[in-house]
């Protein structure tokens, strides 16, 4: 559901999307101290799903971890604001500000010992993801969209950062998590539709692909099964970097589903004509 603490969103000023912007920096640099020593070291996995009696949905102490770590700053901090994470669930504030938290959204690739995860902290204004970032510790990279743009934080430097051109799916580069386990039989179809037309498709890299579309590296995501956590952080990174996020039929992708990230506005129309049939 969308995240409506108030009747009305929250209008922050420019200091306070600085303030703000710089608190999730330090959001971040805390989840990754916590992810780290778990990274690749065999710990055990704990399968949520199969305890529910569901699909295989692992999930680590190192995911509970971040995200206690997140909130605890939070909690020190901002008392005030809300938070909804996928471990610990959600905590109300008495202001409109909301922050939305996936402490390791790719957790199969993490516990596979990949880099394609990371860190998901948005900033929820009440009706909208104002802040976006996507942290990924083990490669020292870090994504922020903020006020309309985004930038990339690496090796000491910061670059801001432009989705490319691409005008016809013929010429795409298109990715999605997997191309079954997240897909019904009807979304499978609606997929493969897309895969017949475009130059590439590519599988795997959860969170991580989000940014690479951002970086220019590729063409659009199309994704199904996400949850509020999984997308709201990166819809500013994207679209600050002039990309496109809707729904499979163009709507507000911010409660999660159905949802097609691309680069450029002309492939996300042709891309709706597939998907919302």
């Amino acid at each position: 559901m969308a995240i409506r603490a108030a009747d009305e969103p929250t209008v922050l000023t420019q200091p306070d999307l600085a303030a703000l912007a710089a608190f999730a920096h330090r959001l971040a640099d805390a989840s990754g101290a916590a992810i780290m020593p778990h990274f690749r070291a065999g710990r055990a996995v704990v399968d949520k799903g199969g305890l529910k009696g569901e699909a295989y949905d692992p999930v680590t102490e190192a995911d509970r971890e971040a995200e206690t770590a997140i909130r605890a700053l939070i909690a020190a901090e901002h008392p005030d604001h809300g938070i909804l994470g996928e471990e610990h669930g959600a905590e109300p504030g008495t202001s409109p500000l909301t922050w939305v938290i996936d402490p390791i959204d790719g957790t199969r690739a993490f516990i596979t010992g990949g880099p394609q995860w990371g860190t998901l902290i948005a900033l929820n204004d009440g009706e909208k993801p104002v802040l976006g970032v996507l942290d990924q510790p083990f490669t020292g990279e870090r994504w922020i969209g903020l006020d309309g743009r985004t930038d990339f934080h690496a090796r000491g430097k910061v670059e801001r950062l432009r989705t490319r051109p691409c005008s016809a799916l013929g010429d795409a580069v298109v990715t999605s998590t997997h191309p079954w386990s997240y897909f019904t039989p009807e979304e499978q179809t609606l997929f493969r539709a897309i895969d017949a037309r475009a130059r590439m498709t590519r599988f795997g890299g959860d969170c991580y692909a989000y940014g690479l579309l951002a970086m220019g590296c590729l063409d659009a995501v199309v994704e199904s099964a996400l949850k509020p956590w999984d997308i709201q952080a990166l819809i500013p990174i994207v679209e600050g970097a002039g990309g496109v996020v809707t729904t499979w039929t163009g709507g507000d992708p911010q409660d999660g589903g159905q949802i097609v990230a691309s680069g450029d506005e002309r492939l996300h129309a042709q891309l709706l004509k597939i998907l919302a049939r």
